[in-house]
């Protein structure tokens, strides 16, 4: 019998930054670091670049990025492996990276799913234990974090290559969990595509498929006998523009207990981080019943294809002026003046939004449209 346990994001920012810069494990895991400790591996999302000095990149959103000095408290509390696929950790770019998986080494922690070339990010990590091989693949979903053939970053979702790589390497574990950075932050079920691609996972190898990102709870499903987490919420992660937000407050650990035919029974166990004191500890049982309740609803929710594709478009119907004043490159002003689609209506033909809608849709024209932005000819 195995047991591992997976936990989502760290980032070692805000209020929590003081206890990572010094090792304090106790004061940021709390009673949770018992449950890391009985576990056989602990597999974490290290959600921010550790660097010497900073550098920035150009990119939309906050830009993250703490000191090497941060690995102490995360190998203290018995994390053995980080994930390194998500969108934040080129923030500072190759050298933020490569100081990061340096730092990683340097404490004894395994990193997957981010290198200095996209080979090195697909690396499959395996860790031995008692000679059951349990591999962990990561990947994220393409934002501004994205290796590539010669350039450093994390390993993208490419099914393609995911499909490749898996059988590339099949001898080499007994036990695949997949680690998948993307989604929509809060969207409070996967989307079909997003649903389709874990199953897709698991039919080409995965024997568990964990969403990380989203920062909420999407669900839980088990497809042909693989564990599927559509989401577990921040492990440690004090971001200031969610603070007054109660669901980014909690999450799960993800606990997977393997036996010797790879048979996977998997448990739930909630916490409360960054609430408003530093670091992670469980829930109050009150409240743990309660949530783990609701989530069992939900997921049986999202079993129902014709629910998860109505939970998508009332996302998209609620945010598809926004969508749109995005693509058309419009200002602060222009989206304001865009909220209800008036802007879209007065301005764009539909012919025009119709061209804009096949540069989105077509494989080849997106393709043409992601090359020129990636080798930066505009």
């Amino acid at each position: 019998m195995v047991t591992i346990l997976i936990g989502g994001d760290v980032c070692p920012i805000g209020d929590n930054a003081p206890y990572f810069q010094r090792g304090d494990a106790e004061a940021l895991f709390h009673d949770l670091l018992g449950e890391f400790r009985q576990a056989d591996v602990v597999v974490a999302n290290l959600e921010c670049p550790l660097i010497k000095r900073p550098t920035p990149i150009a990119k939309t959103g906050p830009v993250f990025g703490e000191p090497i000095s941060c690995t102490s408290a995360i190998r203290a509390a018995g994390i053995d492996v980080l994930c390194l696929a998500n969108n934040h950790i080129m923030d500072h770019g190759a050298e933020g990276l490569a100081t990061t998986l340096a730092a990683c080494k340097s404490a004894g922690l395994d990193a997957v799913g981010a290198g200095a070339t996209l080979a090195d990010a697909a690396r499959i990590v395996v860790r031995d234990v008692r000679g059951f091989r349990v591999g962990v693949l990561a990947m994220a979903e393409h934002e501004f974090s994205i290796a590539t053939r010669k350039a450093a970053g994390a390993n993208p979702l490419d099914l393609a290559a995911y499909v490749r790589g898996v059988a590339a390497n099949r001898e080499a574990f007994d036990y695949l969990i997949v680690l998948l950075h993307g989604g929509l932050e809060f969207l409070t079920a996967p989307s079909p595509r997003l649903k389709d691609t874990c199953h897709f996972l698991v039919e080409m190898g995965a024997n568990a498929v964990v969403v990380q990102h989203p920062h909420s709870f999407g669900g839980y499903e088990t497809y042909r006998g693989a564990p599927i987490v559509y989401g577990q919420g921040a492990l440690v992660m004090d971001e200031a523009i969610y603070r007054d937000r109660e669901s980014f407050h909690e999450g799960v650990l993800v606990r997977l207990i393997v036996d010797e035919q790879k048979t996977t029974s998997m448990e739930l166990v909630p916490f409360v981080q960054s609430a408003p004191v530093p670091g992670a500890r469980r829930m109050e049982p009150a409240r743990a019943e309660t949530l783990l309740r609701d989530l069992a609803t939900k997921s049986r929710a999202i079993l129902d294809d014709d629910f998860v594709r109505a939970e998508w478009l009332r996302f998209c119907e609620e945010e598809k002026h926004a969508y749109l004043s995005v693509l058309l490159c419009h200002n602060r002003i222009l989206r304001r003046l865009n909220r209800s689609g008036l802007l879209a209506r007065l301005i764009y033909s539909k012919r025009s939004l119709l061209g804009t809608r096949n540069v989105v849709s077509c494989e080849t024209h997106r393709e043409a449209v992601e090359t020129i932005f990636k080798e930066g000819m505009v």
